[in-house]
């Protein structure tokens, strides 16, 4: 991939070579799909993500997932797109992203102290078949102290994240355990991708 994002080829995957598509404008996935060493092009999808009645955070995920890989699929032609969407989840609440620092506080004190979960619906497209996928890996919080909440929540670094917190930077000080898949914490469960990329 090049700077930017840049579409600058195309991926292998046994049967000649392919558009790769990643239909998210998540910076952190991006990073993950390159870092993984693919070349592939970013196409966001445009797609509401309120959360329906009765549907379990399992299914949100990957619904939205599908979605928005189906989405993208429509637009770019003859091209493999993945499709992702992460949520943080602690017994039974979605944890979005915070609408302001009020927000992102009480998700953080609920979360203190606590294990949660993480859910990533992925989905792979290609033509017509689609094979999607939901990864959950249980994240434990120490106890956040005052002063450091303090501190991250006027950082801002927040706001954009599911839960109020990336495994990444600053929350990582609170995390002394994990069980599961590291990068789906972060946002794209690469090796369950890889997986899903060989089945279509």
């Amino acid at each position: 991939m090049g700077a930017g994002g840049a579409y600058d080829g195309g991926e292998d995957f046994g049967g000649g070579v392919v558009r790769l598509v990643l239909a998210s404008a998540s910076p952190r996935r991006r990073e993950l799909l390159a870092q993984a060493g693919f070349v592939f092009e970013v196409r966001a999808a445009d797609v509401d993500e309120t959360l329906r009645v009765g549907e379990t955070p399992v299914e949100y995920v990957r619904r939205l997932a599908l979605e928005k890989a189906r989405a993208v699929a429509a637009l770019v032609g003859d091209a493999v797109v993945i499709g992702a969407d992460t949520t943080v989840v602690l017994e039974g609440e979605v944890l979005g992203k915070p609408e302001d620092v009020a927000d992102a506080e009480r998700m953080l004190r609920r979360l203190s102290g606590r294990t949660h979960q993480v859910h990533t619906g992925i989905a792979v497209g290609h033509g017509e078949m689609c094979r999607s996928h939901v990864e959950t890996t249980d994240v434990t919080f120490r106890e956040i102290e005052e002063e450091e909440l303090g501190v991250y929540l006027a950082s801002g670094d927040a706001m954009d994240k599911a839960g109020a917190y990336g495994i990444q930077g600053y929350a990582a000080r609170w995390i002394p355990r994990i069980d599961g898949d590291y990068f789906n914490v972060v946002g794209l469960p690469v090796s369950a991708v890889v997986r899903l990329l060989g089945e279509v």
